[in-house]
């Protein structure tokens, strides 16, 4: 299907597929068993001015937006999700600055994240504080020109790899969610530590760790927007990287696809291709139908995110959803045609299927999406 893309848009597309083919593919199941970090991947994307397709030109990023980056994660996402992670995890951690950062907050961090020399993460989850975001205990408590973070982060993506972290923080407890505040931590900040590096089903090569802040001081001037505002960044922050989850899954099922339809071409039983079979048909059109769905309506939020349109909600939770959904049907039909040889390790589909799962449940469950899309069906039938 022609999504009529810009050239600019058809270049960055082609780049990344170019990346995912030749760089990610080839070690992909060894970056999983080990659960390497892609540092090398990274590279590679940064000597292709990938990494900042979402960064204003003048930070020295591409000048795209939420569209150019799902690009990016789309194509990496079809050889590895984990891999892919690195990338996107980054674009997590930095929309809270393009989004409320100051100029001298932007000019700061902005350079070194759109040339691939930092990695950035988001740090709001904690042990207690998952779908109920409201309910974090980290702390921050003004002290003279600095703040002091306490506290502790969970499953944080990029976790000890990335070298700015963009974290929510309780500054005044009684004040409830409208008392949160977002800040800038750069790794190597006195009392911020990491924990054990997670030890995951899927998604391997991505790190993901505990933040541990003891008496981390960190200066005023990394307060993002002010006091009292980090819910909101967190929140406006999600309904722009929802659709990057979203692009994440619709890759690993558009790889798990190609992966089916090849393995069925070949494969013979009864003297036929088992393509030849209408039950195998019948699973191999179901799965086409849904990823060129799926890519529908994730290609149409990020353009409808990009265009500037204030209430994104309900349309990145719907993109989240959906595409997720279909990454994790998708790949269980294509262990299913591969049979066997799908449910072995040195073939793709079974990573793939393990990958598939957590774009179900970070950035916000699917069930905690299908509360903010009934939510917000409700408000617009209330207005009319």
């Amino acid at each position: 299907m022609n999504y009529f893309l810009t050239e600019e848009q058809q270049m960055i597309k082609e780049l990344a597929a170019r990346i995912a083919d030749e760089k990610i593919a080839p070690v992909a199941i060894e970056y999983d068993r080990e659960g390497k970090f892609p540092r090398d991947i990274i590279k590679y994307l940064a000597d292709s001015d990938l990494c900042g397709v979402y960064i204003d030109d003048k930070y020295g990023g591409l000048g795209g937006g939420v569209f150019e980056m799902a690009l990016v994660v789309e194509e990496l996402s079809r050889a590895c999700g984990g891999i892919a992670l690195a990338f996107a995890g980054t674009g997590l951690g930095t929309f809270p600055i393009i989004l409320f950062g100051t100029e001298e907050q932007k000019n700061k961090y902005l350079p070194d994240i759109a040339a691939g020399k930092k990695l950035a993460a988001f740090a709001l989850t904690e042990a207690d504080a998952g779908s109920d975001a409201a309910g974090i205990r980290t702390t921050a408590v003004a002290d003279g020109d600095y703040y002091v973070l306490n506290g502790t982060k969970q499953w944080i993506t990029n976790g000890g790899e990335a070298d700015i972290y963009t974290v929510i923080a309780c500054t005044n407890r009684e004040k409830g969610a409208r008392g949160f505040s977002a800040f800038i931590v750069e790794k190597g900040t006195p009392g911020l530590s990491f924990g054990k590096k997670e030890d995951k089903m899927g998604i391997r090569a991505s790190a993901t760790c505990e933040l541990i802040f003891e008496n981390c001081r960190i200066p005023k001037e990394n307060l993002l927007a002010r006091e009292g505002m980090g819910f909101i960044v967190a929140m406006k922050t999600l309904d722009r990287t929802r659709p990057g989850v979203a692009a994440q899954a619709l890759g690993i099922a558009t790889g798990a696809f190609n992966s089916a339809l090849k393995y069925a071409k070949e494969r013979e039983q009864f003297g036929q291709p088992i393509s030849s079979f209408q039950a195998v048909q019948h699973m191999l059109a179901d799965m086409a139908i849904q990823i060129e769905a799926a890519r529908c309506l994730v290609y149409q939020t990020c353009r409808h995110i990009d265009s500037g349109t204030k209430n994104i909600s309900k349309e990145a939770a719907m993109a989240k959803v959906f595409a997720s959904d279909t990454a994790m049907k998708v790949t269980t039909d294509a262990v299913q045609i591969m049979g066997g040889y799908g449910y072995m390790k040195e073939y793709p589909v079974e990573k793939m299927m393990r990958d598939a799962k957590i774009t179900q449940i970070y950035e916000g469950t699917n069930q905690i999406q299908r509360n903010v899309i009934a939510l917000e069906l409700i408000k617009e039938s209330t207005r009319e």
